[in-house]
């Protein structure tokens, strides 16, 4: 399936196009970079509550995973005891996995023990940009589910103690992040995501919090 023109004349990613909420998230956020270790704290554990479930499932939550996570300020979650387990697992506003809820809170202890090391999420992640030119997608078939740098910042990322971070759950991160561009050849959003991935990766870019 190849790009998709809608009412406003833009041509879309397939997926993009489908509904109001898909178009905004596709138009604004996918693939524009995310530099603020907070936010990209924030993009994995969404994606690993994702997992067997619709995306749209969780953007539409996603107001109330950030009223549930403390808008996920990653030390306010390390400190969430297994009383907030049980709370988070009552909440209806979103996934009530016990699982990926103790994955969150392991991951915001990762994050601040990175740095307590001195050392940020944001390195982490942008060090496993792609290097060089990216053969850039025509067709949803063209996209891959993972990648070598995937698989290499799963394993770093469990290596630090995050979980539900497999290279799958990782690459729809580093997709949505903005660390890859996969926006499809002559979407209207690929040039603008390419330019901000490349300043990303040069020089840091710009926070984006969504």
């Amino acid at each position: 399936m190849s790009l998709v023109r809608g009412g406003d004349g833009r041509a879309r990613c397939p997926w993009g196009a489908s509904t109001p909420d898909y178009v905004r998230y596709h138009d604004d956020e996918w693939g524009r970079p995310i530099v603020d270790d907070a936010a990209i704290y924030e993009r994995l554990c969404l994606e690993g509550f994702q997992s067997g479930l619709s995306w749209l499932t969780i953007l539409r939550k996603r107001p109330a995973f950030r009223a549930a996570f403390k808008a996920f300020d990653p030390r306010a979650v390390a400190a969430f005891d297994q009383t907030d387990v049980e709370r988070l697992l009552g909440d209806a506003g979103i996934v009530r996995h016990r699982g990926k809820i103790e994955a969150t809170i392991a991951n915001a202890r990762a994050v601040v023990g990175m740095q307590a090391g001195d050392e940020t999420l944001r390195d982490l992640v942008w060090s496993h940009a792609p290097k060089g030119r990216r053969r850039a997608p025509r067709a949803l078939g063209d996209v891959l589910a993972t990648t070598p740098e995937s698989v290499a910042l799963s394993k770093a990322l469990r290596a630090r103690g995050f979980a539900f971070v497999g290279p799958t759950t990782v690459h729809a991160a580093m997709q949505a992040m903005g660390v890859v561009n996969d926006h499809l050849v002559g979407c209207h959003a690929r040039a603008e995501c390419e330019r901000a991935r490349v300043a990303a990766v040069r020089d840091g870019g710009p926070t984006q919090r969504g």
